[in-house]
């Protein structure tokens, strides 16, 4: 498994769960990519919800990466950014394309795929076991000042230096 936090700075960690992501069960369907030719999936966003930031922390970022897709460089799934530090969690279908559920004053950027959305799982079929992160990182600024057409990758330089925890929650998924 490629680890996605390799080089970055050691901070602490707190707590990331999911009413719709269970460990050891099959991710729901719903969770999974249609956009990607995963039958029945419809790229639907799952809840996440947090607790134990440090009290400093000014802001918040939201990311799904899978960093086993055969790229050579991994897959941003999708990346919330600017999320008041009063918010505590993303609802279910808050990566929706129009952007109706997401806390005032986030802002959703462009995945991999370049939509402005929630892109669900998709490894490829026979391809084996992805590990999926899906990742709250708590800053010490109120906003990540970049376009709002950043890519993923773009807003994890940018954040880098103000990251000062972060909670992971990590599942597998498998298409055989």
């Amino acid at each position: 498994m490629n680890n996605p936090f390799l080089g970055l700075q050691n901070v602490p960690s707190f707590d990331v769960k999911s009413k719709d992501i269970v460990e050891k069960k099959d991710l729901d369907m719903k969770f999974m990519s249609g956009d990607f030719g995963i039958k029945g999936g419809e790229d639907i966003s799952p809840e996440v919800s947090w607790k134990g930031a440090p009290s400093d922390t000014k802001s918040f970022v939201v990311t799904l990466y899978d960093p086993d897709a055969p790229t050579g460089s991994g897959f941003w799934h999708w990346a919330v950014a600017n999320i008041p530090r009063s918010v505590h969690e993303l609802i279910q279908d808050a990566g929706n394309k129009d952007n109706s559920k997401l806390p005032s004053g986030a802002i959703q950027l462009p995945n991999d795929a370049r939509a402005k959305k929630y892109t669900g799982a998709a490894p490829p079929k026979g391809h084996g076991v992805h590990h999926y992160f899906l990742t709250v990182w708590a800053l010490d600024i109120e906003r990540v000042l970049i376009p709002e057409e950043s890519t993923p990758a773009f807003l994890g330089f940018n954040m880098f230096g103000h990251v000062i925890a972060r909670g992971v929650l990590k599942f597998e998924v498998e298409v055989k």
